[in-house]
Protein backbone atom coordinates (compact mmCIF):
# COMPACT_ATOMS: atom_id res chain seq x y z
CA UNK A 1 0.00 0.00 0.00
CA UNK A 2 1.10 3.12 -0.93
CA UNK A 3 0.36 7.17 0.65
CA UNK A 4 -0.13 9.66 -1.39
CA UNK A 5 0.36 13.08 -0.61
CA UNK A 6 -3.06 13.80 -0.68
CA UNK A 7 -3.65 10.74 2.45
CA UNK A 8 -0.74 11.88 4.17
CA UNK A 9 -1.79 15.75 4.42
CA UNK A 10 -4.64 15.30 7.08
CA UNK A 11 -2.15 13.62 9.32
CA UNK A 12 0.71 16.04 9.34
CA UNK A 13 -2.16 19.36 9.48
CA UNK A 14 -4.14 18.39 12.49
CA UNK A 15 -1.12 17.84 14.89
CA UNK A 16 0.48 21.15 13.48
CA UNK A 17 -2.99 22.72 14.09
CA UNK A 18 -3.09 21.27 17.32
CA UNK A 19 0.55 22.13 18.43
CA UNK A 20 -0.18 25.57 17.06
CA UNK A 21 -3.29 26.28 19.69
CA UNK A 22 -1.41 24.67 22.53
CA UNK A 23 1.25 27.33 21.98
CA UNK A 24 -1.63 30.51 21.44
CA UNK A 25 -1.96 32.20 25.04
CA UNK A 26 -4.71 31.77 26.27
CA UNK A 27 -5.73 35.88 26.97
CA UNK A 28 -5.21 36.60 23.33
CA UNK A 29 -8.71 37.32 21.44
CA UNK A 30 -8.78 38.91 18.42
CA UNK A 31 -10.68 42.39 18.20
CA UNK A 32 -12.46 43.81 15.47
CA UNK A 33 -10.68 47.66 15.56
CA UNK A 34 -13.18 49.96 13.77
CA UNK A 35 -11.15 52.75 14.00
CA UNK A 36 -9.05 51.42 11.72
CA UNK A 37 -10.60 50.31 8.98
CA UNK A 38 -12.22 47.09 10.47
CA UNK A 39 -8.75 45.27 10.69
CA UNK A 40 -8.62 42.77 13.23
CA UNK A 41 -6.18 43.28 16.20
CA UNK A 42 -4.70 41.00 18.17
CA UNK A 43 -4.24 42.25 22.17
CA UNK A 44 -4.17 39.89 24.97
CA UNK A 45 -6.04 41.06 27.97
CA UNK A 46 -4.78 42.21 31.09
CA UNK A 47 -6.38 42.52 34.29
CA UNK A 48 -8.29 45.85 35.58
CA UNK A 49 -6.00 48.70 35.93
CA UNK A 50 -3.11 47.28 33.50
CA UNK A 51 -2.57 47.74 30.12
CA UNK A 52 -0.82 45.73 27.24
CA UNK A 53 2.77 47.22 26.70
CA UNK A 54 3.44 46.50 23.03
CA UNK A 55 7.42 47.39 23.30
CA UNK A 56 7.92 45.20 26.38
CA UNK A 57 5.49 42.44 25.56
CA UNK A 58 3.65 42.29 29.21
CA UNK A 59 0.85 43.62 30.94
CA UNK A 60 1.90 47.20 32.47
CA UNK A 61 0.31 49.05 35.35
CA UNK A 62 -1.62 51.69 33.68
CA UNK A 63 -0.52 55.26 35.54
CA UNK A 64 0.84 58.71 34.28
CA UNK A 65 4.50 57.06 35.08
CA UNK A 66 3.94 54.06 33.24
CA UNK A 67 5.57 54.99 30.13
CA UNK A 68 2.42 53.35 28.13
CA UNK A 69 2.45 54.91 24.83
CA UNK A 70 -0.92 56.48 23.77
CA UNK A 71 -1.51 53.63 21.37
CA UNK A 72 -1.03 50.78 23.95
CA UNK A 73 -3.74 53.08 25.95
CA UNK A 74 -6.32 53.99 23.21
CA UNK A 75 -6.44 50.52 22.20
CA UNK A 76 -6.54 49.11 25.88
CA UNK A 77 -9.50 51.70 26.00
CA UNK A 78 -11.10 50.88 22.99
CA UNK A 79 -11.49 47.36 23.65
CA UNK A 80 -12.74 48.38 27.42
CA UNK A 81 -15.27 50.07 25.28
CA UNK A 82 -16.53 47.22 23.57
CA UNK A 83 -16.24 44.98 26.56
CA UNK A 84 -19.05 48.04 28.26
CA UNK A 85 -16.73 48.77 30.91
CA UNK A 86 -17.04 52.29 29.81
CA UNK A 87 -15.58 53.47 33.47
CA UNK A 88 -12.28 51.62 32.65
CA UNK A 89 -12.08 52.80 29.16
CA UNK A 90 -11.94 56.38 30.27
CA UNK A 91 -9.64 55.99 32.85
CA UNK A 92 -7.19 54.64 30.49
CA UNK A 93 -8.05 57.72 27.95
CA UNK A 94 -6.96 60.01 30.88
CA UNK A 95 -3.43 58.39 30.14
CA UNK A 96 -2.88 59.42 27.44
CA UNK A 97 -0.44 62.73 26.57
CA UNK A 98 -1.92 63.89 23.65
CA UNK A 99 -5.94 64.50 24.87
CA UNK A 100 -6.51 66.06 21.56
CA UNK A 101 -5.46 63.27 19.19
CA UNK A 102 -9.23 62.59 17.26
CA UNK A 103 -9.35 59.14 17.89
CA UNK A 104 -8.67 59.59 22.08
CA UNK A 105 -11.75 62.37 21.57
CA UNK A 106 -13.80 60.22 19.36
CA UNK A 107 -13.36 56.58 22.20
CA UNK A 108 -13.86 59.08 24.96
CA UNK A 109 -16.97 60.11 22.98
CA UNK A 110 -18.23 56.48 22.53
CA UNK A 111 -17.37 55.76 26.48
CA UNK A 112 -19.59 59.08 27.64
CA UNK A 113 -22.09 59.01 25.46
CA UNK A 114 -22.45 54.55 26.41
CA UNK A 115 -22.56 55.80 30.26
CA UNK A 116 -25.89 58.45 29.14
CA UNK A 117 -23.94 61.66 28.92
CA UNK A 118 -24.91 62.16 25.51
CA UNK A 119 -24.04 66.14 25.08
CA UNK A 120 -21.23 65.41 27.10
CA UNK A 121 -20.22 62.81 24.21
CA UNK A 122 -21.36 65.25 21.46
CA UNK A 123 -18.63 67.48 22.79
CA UNK A 124 -16.03 65.08 22.53
CA UNK A 125 -17.05 64.70 18.65
CA UNK A 126 -17.37 68.21 17.85
CA UNK A 127 -13.65 68.18 19.14
CA UNK A 128 -12.45 65.45 17.02
CA UNK A 129 -14.05 66.59 13.87
CA UNK A 130 -12.62 69.91 14.12
CA UNK A 131 -9.32 68.39 13.99
CA UNK A 132 -10.22 65.68 10.96
CA UNK A 133 -13.64 66.29 9.41
CA UNK A 134 -13.28 63.37 7.68
CA UNK A 135 -12.56 60.67 10.28
CA UNK A 136 -16.30 59.16 9.31
CA UNK A 137 -16.23 56.81 12.46
CA UNK A 138 -16.85 60.09 14.73
CA UNK A 139 -19.31 61.10 12.13
CA UNK A 140 -21.16 57.43 12.90
CA UNK A 141 -20.93 57.42 15.84
CA UNK A 142 -22.03 61.19 16.30
CA UNK A 143 -25.16 60.58 14.36
CA UNK A 144 -25.89 58.02 17.01
CA UNK A 145 -25.73 60.05 19.38
CA UNK A 146 -27.98 62.64 17.81
CA UNK A 147 -30.40 59.76 17.30
CA UNK A 148 -30.47 59.09 21.58
CA UNK A 149 -31.27 62.49 21.85
CA UNK A 150 -34.32 61.91 18.84
CA UNK A 151 -32.44 64.64 16.58
CA UNK A 152 -33.27 61.95 13.56
CA UNK A 153 -32.28 65.12 11.30
CA UNK A 154 -28.80 65.85 12.52
CA UNK A 155 -28.28 62.24 12.70
CA UNK A 156 -29.37 62.48 9.07
CA UNK A 157 -26.54 65.13 8.16
CA UNK A 158 -23.86 63.06 9.54
CA UNK A 159 -25.07 60.19 7.11
CA UNK A 160 -24.76 62.95 4.47
CA UNK A 161 -21.48 63.72 5.50
CA UNK A 162 -20.25 60.35 5.63
CA UNK A 163 -21.94 60.01 1.94
CA UNK A 164 -19.69 62.64 0.99
CA UNK A 165 -16.55 61.02 2.22
CA UNK A 166 -16.50 57.81 1.96
CA UNK A 167 -19.74 56.54 -0.45
CA UNK A 168 -22.77 54.84 0.76
CA UNK A 169 -20.41 51.39 0.58
CA UNK A 170 -18.83 52.57 3.51
CA UNK A 171 -18.94 50.35 6.72
CA UNK A 172 -20.05 53.75 8.98
CA UNK A 173 -22.67 54.39 6.45
CA UNK A 174 -24.15 51.22 6.22
CA UNK A 175 -24.45 51.37 10.44
CA UNK A 176 -25.65 54.64 10.90
CA UNK A 177 -28.25 54.05 7.77
CA UNK A 178 -29.32 50.86 9.80
CA UNK A 179 -29.59 53.09 13.50
CA UNK A 180 -31.86 55.60 11.46
CA UNK A 181 -33.99 52.75 10.16
CA UNK A 182 -34.36 52.01 13.42
CA UNK A 183 -35.06 54.96 15.11
CA UNK A 184 -37.64 55.71 12.67
CA UNK A 185 -40.05 52.77 12.46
Amino acid sequence: MTLSARSFAPALVAPALGLALLLTPVATVPTLAASDGGTTVTTPKCKKGFAWDRSSRKCKAAKKSSNLSDEDLFQTARELAFERRYDEALTMLDLAADQSAPRILNYRGFATRKLGRVEEALTYYQAALAIDPNYTLVREYMGEAYLQLGQVDKARAQLKEIAMRCGTECREYALLEAEIEKAVQ
